[in-house]
């Protein structure tokens, strides 16, 4: 491993083009935790991701939007936990034992759980393997995709995690 290491570091050091190229490969690459709704699949990029937990008891909130389930409390914390289905205009969510809150870390907003259906697999995706889509303001689920990432026979629609947690409602 140590001898692979240095290796690696010597071509870098001979052909600094080719580092370069190396780093912006791997920096191209992203990845995404796939949850599913229903039978259709959707990436969350991991590095929102903060916890995934399995569903617990939510204690509702008064006078909060539709979509906002409630809150749970993590380890000592109150989490915000939202239905993505209902932000989404889908059916409520029906929990299983597949059913998890992600916990979401965002910047500005602290942290706040989704409810999912599963969580299937985590993938990584290149730029190459993501296309970008045109936003439909007829369709309230184009609002939330920002991609559609292709993973072997898989498409998977990729969250706009700033849109999806934004406050306004979009009726």
């Amino acid at each position: 491993e140590p001898y692979r290491r240095q290796r690696q570091m010597c071509i870098r050091d001979r052909v600094p083009a080719m580092a370069a190229k190396i780093e912006t490969m791997e920096n191209d690459k992203k990845q995404y935790i796939v949850i599913t709704f229903g039978n259709e699949q959707y990436g969350i990029d991991i590095s929102y991701v903060d916890n995934i937990v399995r569903m617990q008891k939510i204690t509702r909130v008064p006078k909060a939007q539709p979509y906002f389930k409630g809150v749970i409390n993590l380890r000592g914390e109150v989490v915000p936990v939202m239905s993505l289905r209902l932000k989404m205009g889908l059916e409520d969510d029906v929990f299983t034992n597949t059913s998890r809150i992600i916990i979401l870390k965002i910047e500005q907003k602290g942290v706040l759980g989704i409810i999912v259906d599963e969580v299937k697999e985590v993938v990584t995706l290149g730029s190459e393997e993501i296309d970008k889509v045109a936003h439909n303001p007829k369709d309230v689920k184009s609002t939330f995709i920002n991609g559609i990432g292709k993973n072997g026979d898989d498409l998977i629609s990729l969250f706009d995690i700033s849109s999806v947690v934004d406050e306004k409602e979009n009726s």
